[in-house]
């Protein structure tokens, strides 16, 4: 049972909260010799795989390492010789070489737009049922993930990203929602629509994923 990630966004659509509780690190360390079968380029400063999918790495993967020395923006962090690392994939004499590759984490703004995005999205669901009243967007499935949505009579939507598998997500999100009530809502120094920054508020949503993996949503 793995829960991935929440999220809640206000009914304007913006995101007011994300929780990251159990995202998997998808990484691929390989020996690879000369010349090397991925395209790599170097933008925002990190250096990313653009062209060459194969063997576990993906176009947008990021370079994490050349021989076990960390990759910091375009330099290898060796010990007391620091090199670029485009200088080392292009001389022949250095391979074999291992490289290890990863998936890079969402920021901040990219949370932001997603939950931007969705907002249309649970809109047209509406708009396209054949009875009034519909709730919009409950589920999105995907091969490795499912997404439920809960959306309270003001118009608050929260998210839930779970394993396919997992059940009863559809209790856990009354339960997050009821700690949203009873920490965000009933907090004087909270404002509507605003980033939800509270401490007693993430620590119970903590302590409810955790035990909801442990023991099972029924249980919490």
């Amino acid at each position: 049972m793995v829960i991935y990630s929440v999220y809640i966004v206000s009914k304007s659509g913006g995101l007011i909260f994300n929780y990251d509780h159990n995202i998997p690190k998808i990484e691929t360390e390989k020996t690879y010799s000369f010349p090397l079968e991925h395209k790599l380029v170097y933008q925002n400063k990190q250096v990313v795989v653009a062209f060459g999918q194969r063997n576990g790495v993906n176009v947008g993967h990021l370079l994490l390492a050349v021989n076990g020395f960390p990759v910091n923006g375009r330099t290898i962090e060796e010990d007391k010789n620091p090199r670029d690392v485009f200088e080392v994939l292009e001389n022949p004499e250095n391979y074999p070489i291992n490289l290890k590759f990863g998936r890079s984490k969402m920021s901040t703004n990219e949370k932001i737009f997603l939950a931007s995005m969705f907002y249309p999205l649970f809109a047209i669901a509406s708009q396209l049922s054949p009875q009034p009243r519909t709730s919009g967007i409950q589920i999105l499935e995907a091969d490795t993930f499912h997404l439920h949505c809960f959306q309270t009579l003001t118009g608050v939507k929260f998210m839930l990203i779970v394993e396919p598998s997992q059940t009863g997500a559809d209790l856990l999100l009354h339960r997050i929602y009821e700690l949203y009530a009873d920490y965000a809502l009933k907090n004087p120094f909270y404002s509507l629509e605003m980033p939800i920054r509270c401490d007693l508020f993430e620590s119970n949503l903590q302590n409810l994923l955790d035990q909801s993996e442990k023991a099972g949503i029924s249980s919490v």
